[in-house]
């Protein structure tokens, strides 16, 4: 009953602006909160994220906390966030493979001399696996830099530029065979 009376006043403080009751608050609940993004993320980076979103909302919606359990508001705010962050993944997803569609299109609007180059091009990108076509697509062909891509794909810089690399590498070979 303690803990329940201290979380009150922290609350009432965190309503109030006092930036030492919203650090407490952070501290009491912040591995608990990235932990449950964690298991739904697997992700790290990600996590971060979202658990620096959830504590911004917190300073942003604290107002709207009308009382009953403290956990479930809290966890209620970081689903949601949780939820956003699937549909801006599928929103990209999205806009990627219509930029695909686009490449393609515009590579076989090149002129006839190239035809054969391409039609090889295009025959070898196909045999790659999707996640290193796509990567060779965001680089080559829609000229977005590495950084922008790991940005973009969630993942550190190194991997992209390692992924990258392994598929142009691959890619080559089998332009060569």
């Amino acid at each position: 009953m303690a803990h329940d009376d201290d979380l009150a006043k922290l609350i009432i403080g965190c309503k109030h602006g006092k930036d030492e009751c919203f650090s407490q608050v952070v501290d009491m609940y912040a591995s608990r909160c990235y932990g449950y993004f964690y298991r739904l993320t697997g992700n790290h980076d990600i996590s971060d994220e979202l658990l620096s979103e959830l504590f911004v909302k917190l300073v942003e919606k604290i107002g709207s906390y009308k009382g009953g359990s403290f956990e479930s508001w809290l966890f209620r705010i970081a689903a949601n966030l949780f939820h956003d962050h699937l549909r801006g993944k599928q929103r990209q997803k999205k806009l990627i493979e219509a930029r695909q569609e686009q490449i393609e299109s515009d590579i076989m609007d090149l002129t006839k001399a190239d035809d054969e180059r391409i039609d090889k091009l295009q025959i070898q990108l196909k045999k790659l696996d999707s996640d290193t076509r796509e990567l060779i697509l965001l680089r080559y062909y829609s000229q977005l830099s590495f950084k922008e891509i790991a940005r973009m794909r969630s993942e550190p810089l190194g991997t992209t530029l390692a992924k990258t690399h392994r598929g142009i590498k691959k890619l080559r070979q089998l332009m060569e065979g």
